[in-house]
């Protein structure tokens, strides 16, 4: 995993079909390959492969936006990390909130399936971490992070693997964010339980903002200190306005015949 500011990440979700994602993917590859920066997509599993063979040599990461604890077995309608790495993923998100809390997912899931993917040999994972509106306005945003760090993160991961996404809940997909100083803060906080929790390795972990980014707010979200990049929703499934985020990170893309 390069180690390049910004780290932009965009989570298709549930959403296109197989030309769709040829589409999508097309016009990400005519930007050219990232040459500052690092930038990735997560379809649904059924376009991973065909992604992954469109983009291969771009330099534009495909992950999985999930994969299973198991390595295989009797789990019908799973998709374990070996079958994502074995579709063209080198990456894989894990413990989006909309798995937290839309399914009830929990800590030691998401580090069983964090256990998974370093076994497969994912290069890249990304942790997603966030508290509820509720949370928020009870002023518990630090120390539900820190118990999601704690619970979630595998003891003695290769920190070159791992992403870690912050993502408010109520942040996401709702046109709202959290003011400049509070993401400040939550940043600063997250480096500094980062560095106690991995034994001083979390200084070079990447941390990426999520919940409502666009290319007008992306500018001054990856101003801020410790805020190294962005996991982006909606805004990833157009072209024009993802690219838009990467470059106003700092992204930037290789001349032309480069």
């Amino acid at each position: 995993m390069p180690a390049r500011r910004p780290f932009v990440f965009g989570n298709w979700k549930m959403n296109g079909l197989g030309s769709d994602a040829l589409a999508l993917a097309a016009a990400l590859k005519a930007e050219g390959r990232p040459a500052e920066g690092t930038l990735a997509v997560f379809p649904p599993f059924t376009q991973i492969a065909v992604v992954a063979q469109h983009l291969e040599g771009s330099g534009i990461l495909v992950g999985a936006q999930d994969c299973h604890e198991a390595a295989k077995g009797a789990y019908t309608g799973s998709i374990s990390a070996g079958m994502v790495a074995d579709a063209g993923a080198t990456a894989v998100l894990l413990g989006h909130s909309e798995r937290r809390h839309g399914l009830g997912e929990t800590d030691s899931q998401v580090r069983a399936k964090a256990e998974a993917a370093l076994a497969a040999g994912l290069d890249t994972l990304v942790i997603c971490i966030g508290e509820t509106e509720a949370e928020y306005l009870d002023k518990a945003t630090l120390q539900v992070l820190d118990r999601q760090i704690e619970g979630s993160i595998p003891a003695g991961i290769d920190v070159e693997r791992l992403v870690v996404a912050y993502e408010p809940v109520w942040a996401i997909g709702t046109g709202r964010t959290p003011t400049i100083e509070e993401i400040g803060q939550v940043h600063a906080h997250l480096r500094q339980k980062l560095v106690a929790h991995l034994d001083g390795d979390g200084s070079t972990v990447p941390i990426q903002y999520g919940g409502s980014v666009k290319g007008s707010n992306a500018g001054s979200i990856l101003a801020v200190p410790d805020v190294d990049g962005a996991l982006v929703g909606g805004a990833s499934l157009d072209p024009a306005e993802f690219t838009k985020i990467f470059t106003a990170g700092g992204g930037r893309f290789a001349a032309s015949g480069s």
